[in-house]
């Protein structure tokens, strides 16, 4: 029964990873600029802070799909409205910063430190600033533990917490991997991935703009 939920835990959080979103392509910008290298210390910085976040948001998750409506009104404002004020805030620092970036020579360094602190703080400083982790495990937390597939003791929720850890790790792994492959396949430059990321990172600001003017009309 651990082994399924520890296997549970990695399907379904390794599934959460496969939309484009802010986190792999950053790890995809991470690979193509620095290095894998760099990209396993931000992976496994990020993967730690997703452990500990989902354990919390599993013991909190049968609480508050019950107590809490997702579109709720928090000070007249649902919370589903405040969760995508933060992501449009952040794609859109992320794509600003990428975009004046976007001519920079990627540089990789053979030296023994190799600059891991930068990438293991952005991968904690990420893994903190993650909310759309918020409604996806009031979901799927809820929707496991009333189907039974997991238990919910707190070895079990550990368990799973592993899992999903590991199953960020593999999915944005596999993230980096593929974003390399496409660039050494069609030589592509650094300068076209960084600015393509870019304008990706401004159309899903521009998404949740137009989302949220069609849900307050």
């Amino acid at each position: 029964m651990l082994f399924l939920t520890f296997f549970i835990g990695i399907i379904l959080n390794a599934m959460g990873y496969i939309p484009p979103g802010n986190i792999n392509l950053t790890v995809a910008q991470l690979a193509i600029n620095k290095g894998m290298r760099q990209v396993w210390y931000f992976i496994l910085s990020f993967s730690c802070v997703e452990v500990f976040f989902t354990f919390g948001m599993m013991r909190f998750a049968r609480w508050a799909m019950s107590d809490i409506n997702p579109n709720e009104a928090v000070s007249e404002v649902r919370l589903g409205t405040l969760v995508d004020c933060f992501m449009i805030v952040m794609f859109l620092v992320m794509g600003t910063i990428t975009w004046k970036n976007r001519k920079k020579v990627p540089k990789t360094s053979n030296k023994k430190e190799d600059k891991r602190s930068g990438s293991m703080l952005y991968g904690l400083i990420l893994g903190v600033l993650n909310p759309v982790q918020i409604p996806f495990w009031l979901f799927f937390g809820n929707y496991v533990i009333l189907h039974q597939w997991i238990e919910t003791d707190y070895l079990s929720l550990v368990i799973f917490s592993l899992g999903s850890g590991v199953g960020s790790s593999l999915a944005l792994y596999l993230y980096a991997h593929f974003a390399t492959y496409i660039q050494e396949k069609f030589a592509l430059s650094s300068l076209l991935i960084n600015k393509s990321i870019a304008i990706f990172l401004f159309a899903l600001a521009a998404y949740l703009v137009v989302k949220q003017a069609i849900v307050m009309l």
